[in-house]
């Protein structure tokens, strides 16, 4: 397959990585990625990288947070922010004729918050809400407390939000998160990232313009996880009506020879398509569930692999045994050649499909270089995966699925 690459890359002296992927949409996505997340945080701070996220939308040096939101939304677009174990970003859609003055106030909030007092008391509260509602959604808090689990004794382990008590403690002065992010937002762990109808040499040069007065540095090399497996099994009362729970485990890190393989393994076992062996399993065979999926999450040093359902209590050990016997064929059983070419035929569908969400597509892209340095099309990544064997996905199988990495979590 020809692959006509429109993906260009370009690294400012101070070491920032800048990526541009033109495609012929008026609307541009734009942003600033920092290598800077929860795992980066000390037990004391937990919190820090969310907490920063939300509270330099609420002023610069230069600009109100009403003068942020009017800046943005008064030209149509929009402005977003998130935060995860190893990253934090900020990023805006907006039409490509605003893109420099949308990059400016990106870079403005990142590089000169005011963090005044009583603005960030107000956003407290509001991430304290945030953690309220977070623990009343037990679809979305078993995933952090699966990772708990799985990561126990590491940074990872950390909850994204952090907790009442951190969040006194980092929002106390001003100076906590101006210094923690002196530290973390280092030169050689940001990407600048765009992608629209823009040249590229436009976006370059209107990065540089924004951020290459920062000095040179490198940053602290991150913990060594040092992970460890001496609980495998834990379950909460949460008092829901059903059972909430996942089944997982430790899997490849990014940039593995065997991540494309474990993509394509979890595609086939759960990964959100009807026709997954999961769902056929245990909801359309048995009628045991509404919802069942599995992930995979690299990371940058790590990753894991989960399966979560929800079901009534007395159809629990059948869920869990059907899910058992899955992960069981998978390692035990060679796909035929016939359901290998049928998954990488509905794997191809779902990426061009994905490459049509320039939001996501976009982030994506961001992600891959502040790891990798470059970010593949989705036919560069389709034409690895079709190299893949049945018996290497076997391999991964027996790795990722075996009964020493397997930890499980309930609600009940």
């Amino acid at each position: 397959m020809q692959i006509n690459s429109q993906t260009f890359y370009h690294i400012l002296p101070n070491g920032i990585k800048i990526v541009h992927r033109r495609t012929p949409s008026p609307v541009a996505y734009i942003g600033v990625m920092a290598g800077a997340g929860t795992r980066d945080e000390k037990p004391e701070e937990n919190g820090m990288a969310h907490y920063i996220e939300h509270c330099v939308f609420k002023g610069t040096s230069h600009h109100s947070a009403r003068q942020i939101i009017h800046a943005i939304e008064g030209i149509g677009g929009e402005i977003n922010a998130y935060t995860t174990k190893e990253e934090t970003t900020f990023y805006a859609a907006i039409l490509c004729e605003h893109v420099q003055l949308t990059l400016h106030l990106i870079a403005e909030m990142i590089m000169q918050p005011a963090f005044k007092k009583e603005e960030t008391d107000k956003e407290r509260m509001v991430i304290l809400d945030e953690i309220e509602s977070y623990n009343d959604s037990p679809s979305e808090l078993i995933y952090d407390d699966f990772e708990s689990l799985v990561f126990a004794g590491t940074p990872l382990a950390q909850p994204i939000l952090g907790t009442k008590k951190t969040l006194r403690h980092i929002s106390s002065s001003p100076v906590y998160p101006l210094e923690w992010m002196k530290t973390h937002y280092m030169p050689d762990r940001i990407v600048v990232f765009c992608q629209g109808d823009i040249k590229p040499e436009k976006i370059f040069r209107l990065a540089e313009k924004e951020f290459g007065a920062l000095a040179a540095q490198h940053s602290y090399c991150r913990q060594h996880l040092g992970l460890t497996a001496d609980e495998h099994e834990r379950s909460y009362k949460k008092h829901t009506h059903q059972v909430h729970a996942m089944l997982g485990g430790r899997a490849f890190e990014l940039g593995h020879k065997d991540q494309l393989g474990m993509f394509l393994l979890n595609n086939i076992l759960g990964g959100g398509s009807l026709n997954s062996r999961l769902n056929l399993s245990l909801r359309e065979s048995k009628g045991l569930v509404y919802t069942v999926e599995s992930t995979y999450t690299p990371l940058s040093d790590t990753g894991y692999w989960c399966v979560y359902w929800a079901c009534d209590p007395e159809d629990y050990p059948l869920s869990l045994d059907l899910v058992k016997k899955e992960l069981e064929k998978l390692r035990e059983v060679p796909l035929s050649e016939g359901a290998l070419r049928h998954a990488l035929v509905q794997l191809r569908g779902q990426l061009a499909i994905s490459a049509q969400n320039q939001e996501n597509s976009a982030l994506a892209m961001a992600k891959s270089v502040l790891y990798r340095g470059t970010a593949p099309e989705w036919q560069e990544t389709m034409q690895r995966i079709e190299q893949t064997t049945t018996a290497q996905l076997q391999e991964i199988a027996k790795i990722c699925f075996s009964a020493e990495n397997s930890f499980i979590l309930t609600y009940e």
